[in-house]
């Protein structure tokens, strides 16, 4: 095995001052994969993505050569091993720019403003940089992993954040006469005042522009035709017309090299110039890539045909006809491992391990040669099998510092064990099928989620399944891609059989791997935007959650079964959420009979609308009576809103209309035949303060009330029509008259109302009134008509002493006069009544 795989020094190669190595690492042999990339516009993705091509169009291109997929607007996407993924067909118009996102979705740019981001799967967002970028015109842009920058025909420059879809931002006004030379973009994670910078080859200077202002440089090496900025977004690679490339800080203030282009013999003008991590760069022509170190120095990369430079934070990957390679500065840790000669910690304990392997005394000394360094040595053999790309080196390397490890006492096998789980996904995703060659560093730096989120954008489920497993991670994400892209390829037959047996695979797939934590919700949204309502249906019957049902199915118009999920619920505030969009979306008339059909399993929705109606629409609770056929409860509803009403004609309508939905009950005469009398009190109320010209209020009051208002302002014919249209009795009639005068002081009225018949209620009651009302001098006059047997109290109810003694008299009542003389207030009194007394013998 040793033999037929590479030493890693094989592909190093050094600068000419011999101490910084650089290597090329073969990653794929894609010949035939490709078409010829000099016919091509290309857009490669980093951290291993794809790269998506395009004919050029500016190119004349033989169609027998080119083939069927270059005959018209296509763009094709291949895998960094040749492997093609996507054959787009676009048909908007001629397509300024296309690059790619962080997430790996292809972003295309037309000179009419509209840009789309295609997915792996070839669907697509649409959208706008709106109406005046359509009028004037796009004519260049420049895409980063975070959006975008474009140039308008107005030579205005356009912002992008994200990729959302959001309103552009115009940047500040750089005043060009003409389209900049060359320009490229710094984006915001790259750059300290984390907005975009924009850098415009303008003449022989260079413009920087941001949101706030628009600088010139001043600088005098122009014109400039390429103009790249490292990955950190600390340094510059220009190149002017003149051939010369310059190295030079973003801020301008520091030159680091400068080469001479022209000095190379090419075949053909500069393609490329990118960097190699953020020391070096590549510049490419046909058949060449030659690579610029931080000193000037150069190495020179032969190839077939064009080539294709990819920046990668820690290399360049390198695409031509036949191969693709990655180019990167030697790490430091390989470097102490393998350079020849090396007499690190690390290479020792290496050479210690393969001395072991051989059964070699000398292990045991390179091992005590380095005790004091054997800790160190252990975690750089981790970290130089990361930067490997052979798992034969890998596998060495970690054997090492495993072995190492066994001769200290104390050591955190942590590092260890992430580097072995690491490698062994990295290795997965190398392979040529999936084609995503993603460095360590790359991994690291994007994080374990991110690279399992771009292998299900591929369909890649399994793979990202078993890693997701493999690292103790959520497979909620793959699960969901994975049940979306099943839904959407399964073609809808008639019946339920297919639905529920694809229902079940998914549901046992998610039992199996999701731990409960899917959201089946999210799936059958899926399920219903392709049209397949019975399944999406099935599924959400999988969601214990009714919060994530009910929207849903609101959605799919499942409005009954939307409603009962919310009721089982137990949540109001879910329930008043459907019953609210119910009535919003459907007419009054199916809203009520979804309610009312529902019977006991939708009665706690009915109360819950009638709680609501009554406190927030009123008129919607009248309607929902109306329709459910609920009389009474219609008859109270219209009686609270009169008693709230301040117009009376509206009052007496209320009050109508509660007398005929109590009429249409039969077990509600009663209420209906008082409903009945009151309203016509109320129109008599109505005219008797039309009488008094609104000088007394009647409106409202009872028939007693009424009686007694009357009799107070004067109107004592109209209470007594009062007291015959409401057959208020005699009785009733005498109490409240009689309280009436003796409250308005008119005892001559109070005489004659006495004396105009037989008092039903007696004159006792007119002593007792008058009493109480401080009128003990008029009460003394209507207790010669009380019964005999009482008067004399009554007299001295009045405080008519001497009335009642000769009351006594009159009857010959001696002990009634002695008890008058006992109970007597003063001797006056008690004399007078003794003289009565004595008169009697």
């Amino acid at each position: 095995m040793e033999s037929m795989v590479e030493h890693p020094t094989t592909a190093w190669d050094a600068m000419p001052d011999g101490n910084v190595f650089y290597r090329r690492l073969q990653l794929y042999s894609i010949a035939g994969k490709v078409p010829n990339l000099n016919d091509y516009v290309v857009a490669g993705c980093r951290n291993g993505g794809p790269i998506a091509l395009m004919r050029d169009p500016s190119k004349l291109v033989a169609i027998g050569r080119a083939g069927p997929a270059s005959s018209r607007s296509q763009i094709q996407v291949h895998s960094p091993a040749g492997e093609g993924i996507l054959l787009l067909n676009w048909d908007q118009g001629r397509i300024v720019r296309f690059g790619w996102t962080y997430d790996e979705r292809l972003a295309v740019l037309n000179e009419e403003g509209t840009y789309r981001l295609y997915d792996l799967q070839g669907e697509y967002q649409q959208f706008s940089l709106g109406t005046e970028a359509a009028e004037m015109g796009i004519i260049d842009a420049r895409i980063h992993e975070n959006g975008f920058v474009a140039l308008s025909g107005s030579l205005a420059l356009l912002e992008v954040k994200d990729w959302e879809g959001v309103r552009p931002l115009t940047l500040a006004n750089p005043a060009l006469t003409e389209p900049p030379h060359a320009w490229a973009v710094i984006p915001p994670d790259q750059n300290i005042s984390r907005h975009v910078e924009v850098l415009l080859s303008v003449d022989n200077t260079i413009i920087v522009v941001d949101n706030l202002e628009s600088v010139d440089q001043r600088i005098s090496r122009g014109p400039f035709t390429r103009v790249s900025p490292s990955p950190n977004g600390r340094l510059l690679a220009l190149l002017n017309s003149h051939g010369l490339l310059w190295v030079v800080s973003t801020d301008f203030q520091r030159s680091l090299a400068e080469f001479d282009t022209q000095t190379v013999s090419a075949d053909s003008p500069v393609s490329q110039v990118e960097w190699c991590g953020n020391d070096a760069i590549l510049v490419t022509w046909n058949n060449l890539a030659l690579l610029v170190g931080p000193s000037g120095d150069t190495l020179r990369y032969l190839y077939f045909g064009a080539v294709v430079a990819v920046t990668e934070v820690d290399g360049v990957r390198v695409i031509s006809r036949d191969v693709c390679d990655l180019i990167q500065k030697v790490p430091a840790s390989t470097l102490s491992v393998f350079r020849p000669g090396s007499t690190s910690p690390a290479a020792i304990l290496f050479d210690a391990w393969e001395s072991f392997t051989q059964r070699s005394p000398k292990a045991d000394e390179s091992i005590r040669n380095i005790r004091p360094d054997l800790a160190a040595a252990v975690n750089e053999c981790i970290d130089a099998a990361g930067c490997e790309w052979e798992p034969y080196w890998q596998r060495k390397l970690l054997s090492a510092a495993k072995f190492g490890w066994s001769f200290l006492d104390l050591y955190n096998p942590n590092d260890f064990v992430a580097m072995g789980q690491a490698l062994r996904v990295l290795n997965a995703v190398h392979y040529y099928e999936v084609g995503m060659p993603i460095t360590y560093l790359q991994y690291q730096l994007a994080s374990p989620l991110h690279l399992i989120s771009r292998l299900t954008a591929r369909n890649l489920h399994l793979l990202a399944l078993r890693i997701s497993t493999f690292l103790s991670l959520k497979a909620d994400v793959v699960l969901k891609h994975w049940a979306s892209m099943k839904i959407a390829r399964s073609k809808p037959m008639a019946g339920d059989d297919k639905d529920q047996e694809l229902c079940q695979l998914i549901v046992d797939k998610f039992g199996k791997f999701g731990n409960g934590e899917v959201n089946y919700a999210d799936i059958a949204r899926r399920a219903w935007e392709v049209g397949r309502g019975g399944l999406a249906t099935k599924l959400l019957d999988h969601e214990p959650r009714a919060s994530n049902q009910v929207p849903l199915l609101l959605t799919m118009k499942e409005d009954r079964l939307a409603l009962l999920k919310a009721v089982d619920s137990g949540d109001t505030d879910l329930v008043y959420h459907v019953l609210l969009h119910l009535h919003k979306h459907l007419s009054l008339g199916d809203f009520f009979r979804l309610i009312e059909d529902g019977g006991q399993s939708l009665a706690p929705a009915s109360r819950l609308l009638q709680v609501y109606a009554r406190e927030q629409n009123k008129e919607m609770l009248r309607d929902f009576y109306y329709s459910d056929d609920r009389r009474v409860e219609s008859a109270v509803l219209a009686l609270e809103e009169a008693s709230r009403m301040t117009d009376q004609t509206a009052v007496i309508t209320s009050v109508k209309a509660a007398e005929k939905f109590f009429s249409e009950d039969k077990d509600r005469h009663f209420e209906a035949k008082m409903m009945d009398e009151n309203a016509r009190l109320l129109a008599v109320q109505q005219q008797l303060e039309k009488d008094v010209q609104g000088n007394a209020k009647f409106f409202g009051l009872s028939v007693s009330e009424t009686i007694r208002a009357c009799v107070m302002n004067g109107m004592s014919n109209r209470a007594d029509r009062v007291k015959s249209d409401f057959k208020v009795p005699d009785k009733r009639f005498w109490h409240i008259k009689l309280r009436a005068l003796i409250a308005l002081r008119d005892f001559e009225a109070l005489e004659t109302f006495a004396r105009s018949k037989r008092s039903p209620i007696g004159y006792e009651v007119f002593v007792r009134q008058l009493v109480e009302a401080g009128h003990s001098r008029e009460a003394t006059t209507y207790v010669v008509r009380c019964d005999a047997p009482k008067r004399v109290e009554l007299y001295v109810l009045c405080n008519d002493w001497q009335a009642a003694g000769r009351e006594c008299k009159e009857r010959g009542d001696k002990n009634g006069l002695e008890q008058l003389k006992r109970r007597c207030p003063n001797s006056l009194i008690a004399r007078d009544l003794e003289r009565l007394a004595t008169s009697m013998r």
